[in-house]
């Protein structure tokens, strides 16, 4: 029966159904056209909100090219053009953003002034609004037809960068409907059109011939929401996907190795200790602490070595912090613990964290602590460990927020007011670096700023920083330009293409 599909060749005249393992072919390295050049891609999660924008359902369209931003970032955190090719301060709240001419939506409509401070206005006046604008007051309005001006209460020196959130996304004024509904079907600019949304089971996106720039290579993308990982590794396994998001660790193995990339996460494994009350109010015994962590051991044996031990609060995933880290000038000196004993907390969500408090409670022993270990559901546990109830504990923490930079992250966790503040820290030295920090222009000077404040934090043995966390990306042999993102940001773009080359399964 002729179904009027077409299917990739997998070793001959296979159907595509069909599971066949250590078969090859000699790469040829063609592009693949027509349907065969659509992209199966198996996400994590399902959309939340109905792929609202304003949601963090905004990163699938993103990582979808279909939904654009004035800015993107580029590998350092800093902003470069998208639908906005200049910008520029002209006061200390406001800045000048001209637009890309003749760009258009899915919908045929055009990109305006009037549209961007649309999109922009429905995201500040949002309720919740988009993390990215959490504390910050946004206005924009038009200059003219190109030219958008946008202004914030308070001056903000990472205004630039904040509007590179995927939440921040412009869309045509048709996918702003009644009810603060945002759809975001047939109405970005990006390389794809998102054409259909099957609720929480799968997607479809066709190239858009329309597009301001290049072409996209590919000729559309099918997504499947599966969150069940051993099943996400299944489907690159038996090639019913082309690229496949966090294969669990226990699944890496069992896939051929050229097929699986690891790409650094800006997340770090962190134990945080209680400098306001109990055992680790004493700078000797937080010493005591750092001095008894063996970081390689929760390395090789919770993460499989699918991790990188951590120097400090920044890891890989932002690649200019090892080049700016100096060594913290006067560690403090360890105490002796004779038996003191401390509480261990971590929550069970994250699997790997109760594992790492197993390891963690050995090696503090092995120190001469006595440790208690609790171990609840975050949703259980984040209260008592925001008012300093436990002498220490175990967050996987990202560090870096929707503008791609730290102080935020910094500033919650370890400032006075810092509305994260697990270790109760309070330094005046570290305000102050925090704060110089956050008022410098994105550039190197920032950067520069921000590994100040990282040493006064470490000197303080507040926070024990642990292990940085990478995710496991699966792309088929026939994959080609799939973006591997620490920011998860982009997956599939516009030189994503599928090649008639290598057909290897993925099985070992």
């Amino acid at each position: 029966m002729n179904t009027g599909k077409t299917f990739r060749p997998v070793c001959g005249l296979l159907s595509a159904t069909l599971l066949l393992t250590g078969c090859f072919n000699e790469t040829q390295d063609e592009p693949v056209s027509g349907n065969e050049g659509r992209i199966r891609v198996a996400h994590l999660q399902p959309p939340r909100s109905g792929l609202t924008p304003l949601s963090d359902d905004a990163f699938k369209l993103s990582r979808w090219s279909t939904a654009e931003t004035l800015v993107v970032l580029d590998s350092a955190g800093e902003a470069q053009p998208a639908l906005s090719t200049k910008w520029q301060p002209i006061n200390d709240t406001t800045w000048r953003f001209e637009l890309r001419p003749d760009v258009r939506f899915h919908d045929d409509s055009t990109l305006t002034a009037q549209v961007v401070a649309n999109a922009l206005n429905v995201a500040a006046n949002a309720t919740p609004k988009p993390r990215i604008l959490d504390g910050v007051k946004l206005t924009a309005k038009a200059e003219g037809d190109s030219t958008v001006l946008v202004t914030t209460a308070n001056k903000d020196a990472l205004l630039p960068q904040r509007l590179s959130s995927p939440q921040l996304a412009i869309l045509s004024l048709n996918a702003y409907k009644e009810n603060s509904v945002v759809d975001p079907v047939n109405t970005g600019t990006g390389p794809f059109i998102l054409r259909r949304v099957d609720g929480t089971s799968s997607a479809s996106l066709d190239r858009f011939e329309g597009y301001w720039g290049e072409k996209a290579k590919a000729s559309g993308i099918d997504a499947s929401f599966v969150p069940d990982g051993t099943a996400r590794a299944a489907a690159l396994r038996t090639g019913t996907a082309d690229v496949v998001e966090a294969i669990p660790v226990s699944q890496a193995p069992l896939l051929e190795p050229s097929l699986v990339h690891e790409v650094p996460m800006p997340r770090t494994n962190t134990l945080y200790l209680n400098t306001a009350r109990g055992v680790m109010k004493d700078p000797a015994m937080r010493a005591a602490v750092r001095d008894a962590v063996n970081r390689q051991q929760l390395v090789d044996n919770v993460y499989e070595h699918h991790a990188d031990v951590a120097q400090g609060l920044l890891g890989p995933a932002l690649p200019w912090a090892a080049k700016l880290r100096k060594p913290v000038a006067d560690p403090g000196t360890a105490g002796t613990p004779d038996g003191a004993s401390l509480t261990l907390a971590t929550f069970s969500d994250r699997p790997e964290l109760p594992e790492v408090a197993v390891y963690l409670a050995q090696q503090l022993a092995a120190a001469g602590f006595t440790v208690k270990q609790v171990v609840r559901e975050y949703a259980q546990i984040e209260a008592d460990a925001l008012a300093g109830k436990f002498d220490a504990f175990i967050l996987s923490r990202a560090t870096v927020l929707d503008s791609g930079d730290p102080v935020a992250y910094m500033y919650s966790d370890f400032s006075c007011e810092g509305s994260f503040n697990i270790s109760q820290l309070c330094r005046p030295e570290i305000d102050a670096a925090l704060i110089k920090a956050g008022e410098i222009p994105a550039g190197e000077a920032r950067r520069q700023a921000i590994m100040e404040a990282e040493n006064l934090i470490l000197a303080s043995d507040a926070t024990i920083p642990l292990l940085h966390e990478r995710v496991i990306q699966g792309e088929s042999a026939v994959l080609k330009n799939a973006q591997r993102d620490p920011r998860e940001r982009t997956l599939i773009d516009g030189k994503t293409q599928l090649v008639s080359g290598d057909q290897n399964t993925g099985a070992l």
